[in-house]
């Protein structure tokens, strides 16, 4: 599928089976998430804009590549933030917005609480960190938000997404890549994916 990458890396895989082994305590959790957005990061990152130009070496110029095009990476809260560290190691300059959204348990559909987002979303290259892409509810109304405040170039990071999740962006913003580790192949009856990891957010938080 174009618009789905599942980034299989060796050392992507050896991190998402260590997330989701139930055994990995949560300090050794938030590192994991914290390398994965750098891993994933690189790859999400391909779409960014580029110009070229000219560097001069000790020894002579050399042409060069440069990004031309601003950051800002989007967490949906609690658990995107444990990817933004890792964004942050590849660009710290990049600016950093905030949606709070909580899944209503009876309905499953997504309820906005909180937005925090940085100005000039038009011009960004925006990475949306959404751990787990189950219902794919929240990232729906997440993208909706960022191209409400502007943004045109998005890109959404995912830990681990369902084949629903992956389907409902798809049909709802097609022109949005998923950026992901692994794709697990259902839910259960309370919205979770399937063997998953459990609730990301409890785990990076020890909740």
């Amino acid at each position: 599928m174009k618009q789905l990458t599942v980034v299989d890396h060796p050392l992507v895989q050896e991190k998402l089976a260590l997330l989701r082994d139930r055994r990995t305590p949560p300090p050794r959790f938030r590192e994991l998430m914290e390398e994965m957005g750098t891993l994933l990061g690189y790859e999400a990152l391909k779409g960014i804009r580029t110009k070229k130009t000219t560097v001069r070496t000790p020894l002579q110029d050399a042409p060069a590549v440069m990004t031309a095009q601003p950051l800002c990476f989007a967490a949906i809260l609690r658990a995107g933030l444990g990817l933004l560290p890792g964004l942050l190691h590849i660009e710290p300059g990049a600016s950093v917005g905030h949606i709070g959204l909580y899944r209503n348990e009876e309905t499953l559909n997504p309820v906005r609480y909180y937005v925090r987002l940085p100005k000039n979303l038009k011009d960004c290259f925006v990475i949306l960190c959404d751990p787990m892409l189950a219902t794919g509810g929240s990232a729906v109304e997440a993208i909706h938000i960022l191209k409400t405040d502007g943004a045109k170039n998005i890109a959404l990071l995912t830990l681990i997404s369902s084949k629903l999740g992956i389907s409902r962006v798809h049909k709802e913003h097609p022109d949005v890549p998923i950026y992901t580790a692994g794709v697990d192949p259902v839910l259960n009856k309370n919205g979770y994916i399937v063997p998953g990891l459990g609730d990301a957010g409890d785990r990076l938080f020890a909740t």
